[in-house]
């Protein structure tokens, strides 16, 4: 009798037990959707739901002649009601505290970022067709599509986390997610101080420009915690002011009570029906608002906002992409051009150095380290250039055994000219805030 060729070679045919797995899951999910009764599903609350299907998929589980030991079955049956009820693979990673940014390259490749750091997860999609439900899965929950016609959408989970996804034709491997994180409880101001992104001293100053309704651009790159300082910020705001916030996919988590929340708007399947953030600028300010505040300038809606900050919305706040304060003037004076008006470059910047009254830098650094590294003020025109001092600055010294960047926080020695501003609204900053120093160190 002739043995079988993997006997007769030593080796031992094991049957693959994540595919064995992965195929039973798929067995009890698809005996589930044809149990549900879907008109008492839509009775029923929440956890209620999860509790009920639980019960329905724990019997499913007792009829199948798998051999499953108890952690097995429990992850089994976690993963059915994840598949069922949130989404999918992508659960098992947005339930991690730790994890800032979640970045998916087609069905088979999934990369997380943990303290700065890019790892690759064991965490895979079954198909292409599993990835595209899950991305539909999202979209959907916010009134927008991402189809053949429509292949870029913009979108959010419920806890903030802003989601970016291009699927094929346009992803050439398989559709492509970017998930970054804002989580349920967001940084505060102490776990920032706590994690050096800048002082004590700079705090102070801060609150007194909000205090004082100074307009604030936040500049920096991408992953640089613009959206995070902007929140921290936001916290500084009265009570008593209304807010007004323009995004294009809504991930502010303003903690004030008296708060307008609007969302722009992309083109319908016909190419119609699209509001910009300009459309929204222009609308704000018809509803009495008493700050603006823009997630995020990068268009026409830019001159816009100048505007509003120069009659009458003072303590408006936004952010805008650049590498450093004096970028961030150049971008400012592009992104007015997208606008369509042919304005002077003189008039641009009179605009400009009118309208902004503080640019804080941020920028993530070597090994994923976020700081505050320059807090500038804007001074006014010479001529036909804005003028610009630096209060606060951090300089980076060198790189640690981890290869994280290490550096001081620094005072310049300049005292701000709008501190007549703070002192009017009651803010007083002692003078040696200002004085000339180190003030802290990585």
């Amino acid at each position: 009798m002739t043995k079988p060729a993997s006997v007769a070679s030593g080796r031992v045919e094991v049957p693959d037990k994540e595919a064995e797995f992965e195929d039973l899951k798929r067995r009890i999910h698809s005996k589930l959707v044809d149990k549900l009764d879907l008109s008492r599903v839509g009775e029923l609350e929440g956890d209620v739901l999860r509790r009920e299907i639980r019960l329905v998929v724990e019997h499913l589980c007792d009829t199948e002649q798998a051999m499953l030991n108890r952690g097995e079955r429990e992850r089994l049956i976690e993963e059915v009601l994840d598949e069922t009820f949130g989404l999918g693979p992508l659960e098992l990673l947005l339930k991690d505290p730790t994890i800032s940014d979640i970045l998916i390259n087609g069905p088979k490749q999934v990369y997380v970022e943990r303290k700065g750091n890019l790892e690759k997860t064991s965490v895979t999609f079954r198909d292409d067709a599993h990835l595209l439900q899950i991305i539909d899965r999202i979209v959907s929950k916010v009134g927008r599509r991402v189809d053949e016609v429509c292949p870029m959408v913009d979108a959010r989970l419920p806890d903030g986390s802003r989601v970016n996804a291009i699927i094929p034709p346009l992803a050439l491997d398989g559709a492509a997610v970017s998930i970054r994180r804002f989580g349920a409880n967001p940084l505060k101001l102490e776990n920032l101080l706590n994690l050096k992104a800048f002082t004590p001293e700079m705090v102070m100053l801060l609150e007194g420009a909000i205090k004082a309704r100074l307009n604030i651009i936040v500049a920096g790159g991408t992953g640089s915690g613009k959206t995070t300082l902007l929140n921290t910020l936001s916290s500084f705001i009265s009570n008593a002011d209304r807010i007004v916030t323009i995004e294009d996919a809504a991930e502010l988590q303003l903690q004030q009570e008296h708060v307008v929340r609007l969302e722009t708007r992309p083109p319908n399947i016909e190419g119609k029906g699209a509001v910009t953030a300009t459309d929204l600028v222009r609308n704000a300010l018809r509803m009495r608002p008493e700050r603006i505040i823009i997630g995020e300038c990068r268009g026409p809606e830019t001159l816009d906002m100048l505007q509003a900050m120069n009659t009458g919305h003072e303590g408006s706040l936004t952010t805008i992409h650049a590498n450093t304060p004096r970028d961030c003037l150049a971008r400012l004076e592009t992104l007015i051009m997208m606008s369509g008006f042919e304005l002077p470059l003189k008039a641009m910047r009179q605009q400009i150095a009118s309208a902004v009254d503080l640019i804080i830098q941020a920028n993530r650094l070597q090994g994923g380290k976020r700081r505050v590294t320059s807090i500038s003020e804007v001074v006014g025109m010479e001529q036909d250039t804005i003028v610009m001092q630096e209060i606060y600055r951090y300089r980076q010294t060198g790189i640690d055994e981890q290869g994280r960047a290490t550096g001081v926080f620094e005072a310049t020695g300049i005292r701000p000219a709008f501190m007549p501003r703070l002192e009017a609204a009651g803010v007083r900053l002692p003078a040696s805030a200002f004085r000339q120093r180190v003030m802290l160190q990585d």
